[in-house]
């Protein structure tokens, strides 16, 4: 008997519509056994030339060579042992595999056949696995032989040759195209227009339309008042985007000190306002009838070559009525400094490995019991305490802190900490820990302005250009410092949802403004799996944000392993179970991605329906009756694991967020079993 793939069902063909966008970049990512022979064997005779030359010289510094070779096993088994990839979804599908192989929650009877046919997809992506690892097993020996041939430069020439060595091994894994785009700056990617980059136009009419679309230059400054929620402050930036006109907004509900402010000028604190240098032209009504009346051009003319006077309204100041960095001063965070300063932080070896910036259990027991006038024990459970608001931890979770030879290391010393995450710019902050509660609600507060500030009204297109000066990001930036240390176990599914909801969006922004727009999937591996937070003392990327937290711990699609172990202590803070409308909520900086918005937690479940319906009826489902054909996002194909245990659970879970009428029509295609399910390219371009 024949066995069915898993997720089989008859009557229902799908397919990918067309050429994936992605197919390209999917082929970039395999390295051909010829590429690696080739730079195996270029390597061996490079060796052999230079043992010719310099074979002398070896045997007089044989010692040389031993030290230098022992530095390079280290570092390489400090690399294999410390940074451990975790899986991420980065847009490639694997042929033969399928996207979701962990059983879904709703799934009570396993069907065995089903399951078997699990094991051939766990043999194809375990060969990828293994394709993938042995290239950079070829690069690590690369390295070790090219510090053999470069004995007198060795503390000089062993990084130039690895970092030679990584970027040939990064240039065969990558097609040309890729390789050409993978020296991603911020913002180089994010463009003024929004149509321009489409392949069909000519040249000449894409600088035209870029040209018309950018601002005016001026000397002078446009002041616009806002506030959250008011329509004639949308049609007000509206208006002054179709002028071409930059603008600096002030919404007086994220900058409340500054409604004195305008109603000591104008009379009235009533919204939108709008400045041009110091002279007050009115809100929204007056600003249309000074451009009906023509009068609107004379003052733009003149502003244009005037620069503002001391009288003009200024834009926000840097923390400006900002309480991230108000707070009483954490005295466990001062005691913690001054541990730093005292004892000794080093490279040390631990269980056959090499840890570095670690300290002794029993040196810091010395120091409390020093510094607080403790007994040994009492300064044992004072190190516990200072161990559990996450200032430090045990390089391998084995406790939580004890006296003796154990290995810990401080927070912002963690490698991984240090190298990757981005709300740690300087250290652990000195302030005590602030509620989660009020840090969502702040993010969620400061998330909402920014959105209706620099999106769409849609949530379509986000102005990554203006977020990147504004004060709003540079204050966001100060509140995602706050998370270091807070406790996020605890949190009730509804708050734990809104704010990884709106810290994975703002996140994604972030990321974006930071390393720019990914170019192809191994940039999108990198931002998504390398660009991380610290939160409650565990980091945090986007994939694991969405897999690991908001997924219940589920696999990423194509990939074999979980987000976290069983050890893990983020699994603590995971969701018991799936929730799938979180993938209409998410956004990833593309333009087949869902709208941007921000979530409350006293309407979680309601905003997520909202966006599910939103998301399908725009076109994440369309469905042909005529023909019998669905055209499907494939944020349903690669984790349809959380909408149902088959195609056409997926499909009917899906089919409640349509119009009615299409969804009765759906459901009565699905029963007859007459249903074709076509994929729609994925499209990956930054939604600019």
């Amino acid at each position: 008997m024949d066995e069915k793939p898993e997720g089989h069902t008859d009557g229902i063909h799908k397919e990918d519509q067309g050429k994936p966008v992605e197919v390209e970049e999917m082929h970039s990512l395999n390295i051909s056994k010829d590429d690696v022979n080739k730079l195996e064997e270029g390597n061996k005779e490079d060796k052999d030339d230079k043992h010719v030359e310099q074979g002398d010289r070896m045997n007089k510094d044989g010692d040389l060579d031993s030290k230098a070779q022992e530095e390079v096993n280290e570092t390489t088994r400090e690399d294999l042992a410390e940074e451990e990839q975790e899986p991420v979804f980065d847009g490639t599908e694997v042929p033969g595999m399928q996207a979701n192989r962990s059983s879904s929650t709703r799934s009570l009877n396993p069907d065995p056949e089903e399951e078997g046919s699990v094991w051939p997809e766990k043999a194809v992506a375990l060969k990828n696995f293994v394709k993938e690892k042995g290239a950079a097993v070829t690069s690590v020996l690369r390295r070790l032989s090219l510090k053999r041939d470069g004995v007198e430069q060795a503390n000089v020439d062993v990084d130039k040759d690895t970092s030679d060595s990584a970027k040939l091994g990064e240039q065969a894994a990558m097609s040309p195209r890729t390789a050409e785009r993978s020296a991603w700056n911020p913002l180089n990617y994010i463009k003024v227009s929004r149509d321009t980059d489409s392949e069909s136009k000519a040249e000449q009419g894409k600088n035209i339309i870029e040209e018309s679309l950018l601002p005016i230059a001026t000397k002078g400054r446009i002041i616009l008042y806002t506030r959250l929620g008011c329509r004639d402050c949308r049609e007000a930036r509206l208006f002054l985007q179709r002028k071409r006109l930059r603008y600096v907004e002030i919404n007086i509900d994220v900058y409340p000190s500054r409604k004195l402010e305008i109603e000591k000028v104008s009379g009235s604190c009533a919204v939108p306002k709008v400045f041009l240098n110091e002279v007050l032209i009115g809100g929204l009504s007056e600003l249309k009838g000074l451009d009906e009346s023509g009068k609107l051009d004379e003052k733009i003319d003149f502003f244009i070559s005037e620069a503002p006077s001391p009288e003009a309204p200024l834009p926000p100041l840097p923390g400006e009525d900002d309480v991230s960095d108000i707070g009483p001063v954490d005295e466990l965070a001062v005691i913690v400094q001054k541990m730093k300063a005292t004892i000794v932080v080093k490279d040390r070896l631990y269980k056959m490995r090499r840890f570095t910036n670690c300290f002794l259990g029993s040196e810091a027991v010395d120091f409390l019991s020093e510094d607080q006038y403790l007994e040994r024990e009492e300064a044992v459970e004072f190190g516990q305490k200072l161990a559990s608001e996450h200032f430090f931890r045990h390089v391998l979770d084995e406790n939580l802190f004890e006296d003796g030879d154990h290995l810990y290391r401080f927070l912002d010393h963690d490698p991984t900490v240090s190298s990757q995450c981005h709300n740690i710019p300087r250290g652990i902050i000195e302030l005590k820990p602030k509620p989660i509660a009020e840090i969502a609600s702040r993010l969620r507060f400061l998330s909402y302005a920014i959105f209706e500030a620099y999106a769409s009204e849609d949530g379509r297109h986000v102005d990554y250009r203006s977020i990147h000066g504004s004060e709003e990001f540079a204050r966001y930036l100060r509140i995602v410092q706050e998370l270091q240390r807070v406790k996020v176990q605890d949190m009730p599914r509804e708050e734990k949802l809104a704010f990884f909801i709106n810290l994975y969006n703002m996140m994604a922004i972030h990321a974006i403004l930071a390393w720019g727009h990914p170019a192809g999937p191994l940039e999108r591996r990198k931002l998504f799996g390398d660009f991380k937070y610290v939160v409650g003392g565990c980091t945090y990327s986007l994939s694991s944000i969405q897999n690991g937290i908001l997924r219940g711990n589920q696999r990423p699609p194509y990939n074999l392993m979980k987000p976290f172990g069983v050890k893990d202590k983020r699994s603590q803070v995971a969701l018991p179970y799936p929730e799938p409308l979180i993938h209409f909520a998410l956004v990833c900086g593309t333009r087949s991605g869902p709208a941007l918005r921000c979530y409350s937690p006293g309407n979680i479940d309601k905003e997520l329906m909202d966006a599910a319906r939103d998301f399908l009826r725009a076109g994440g489902l369309i469905v042909d009756l005529s023909g019998k054909v669905a055209y499907a996002s494939k944020i349903l194909k690669w984790y349809s694991v959380d909408f149902g245990k088959n195609e056409v659970e997926v499909l009917k879970h899906a089919s409640n967020y349509l119009e009615p009428t299409d969804s009765e029509a759906l459901l009565e295609i699905i029963a007859d079993a007459q249903l074709k399910v076509i994929y729609q390219p994925y499209d990956w371009r930054l939604n600019c």
